[in-house]
């Protein structure tokens, strides 16, 4: 199998979308609005991973497209409501084509985790024409994705298998991390004018101001005596 050829596709995808999301991002800021996209990041599946997961669903390679998480972008949202927020941004999207939703907020795993996922074809538009690129979106707060990718490490770490002490402390940290998700979201509103206000006295301390017209002139005097005095 060309792997190179393969890949090129959902590198591109994520290249595009990455870039789209942020300026979505920059776009409230502009504005002067809270925005409900934290942080923008994508990963491709390794070649090891995508034949491990084939294997497990019991797929042969020339099944590879039933992969849904091949090319995968996650966004990170300071409250729960700004996730929401964002899974209406992205149905709204003329690019991209909605396959399936799954809200692992209101209907967390098991084990505690929680985020809400979409599959969706992005419209990619290459040299030989439009082509469809399956894509996974993790949409987290903070908070999540932090017990997100600890869960993923150790999962990682004992190949799935988990202790079963380990497993009761996570799903404690799972609570602990809803519980604050639940404790920010009543202070939303005072949370985003706060940040609102120190990024415009931030943008204030940083803005080039011109200097008066009479301080242009008083310099332009003094290196021109200056000069003809060298």
């Amino acid at each position: 199998m060309d792997w190179l050829s393969f890949f090129e596709p959902y590198e591109l995808a994520l290249q595009e979308l990455k870039i789209n999301l942020r300026g979505i991002r920059q776009q409230y800021k502009t504005k002067g609005l809270h925005s409900p996209i934290e942080f923008v990041d994508g990963r491709i599946k390794t070649i090891s991973s995508i034949l491990d997961k084939l294997d497990r669903m019991g797929l042969s390679i020339q099944e590879i497209d039933k992969v849904y998480d091949i090319a995968g972008i996650r966004i990170n949202c300071q409250f729960v409501e700004d996730i929401y927020m964002v899974v209406e941004l992205l149905k709204k999207r003329q690019d991209l084509e909605i396959v399936e939703t799954r809200d692992y907020i209101l209907h967390q795993r098991a084990s505690g985790y929680r985020s809400y996922h979409i599959h969706a074809y992005y419209h990619l538009e290459t040299i030989d024409g439009m082509k469809k690129v399956m894509v996974e979106f993790q949409i987290r707060t903070l908070a999540m994705n932090f017990w997100a990718s600890i869960e993923h490490s150790l999962n990682y770490k004992y190949e799935g298998q988990i202790p079963e002490g380990i497993k009761d402390r996570l799903k404690q940290a799972a609570e602990a991390a809803a519980w604050l998700d639940g404790q920010m979201s009543e202070i939303r509103d005072e949370i985003a004018e706060a940040q609102k206000t120190f990024e415009k006295r931030q943008s204030d301390e940083f803005r080039v101001v011109e200097p008066p017209a009479s301080l242009v002139t008083l310099n332009e005097d003094y290196l021109i005596k200056k000069h003809k005095g060298d």
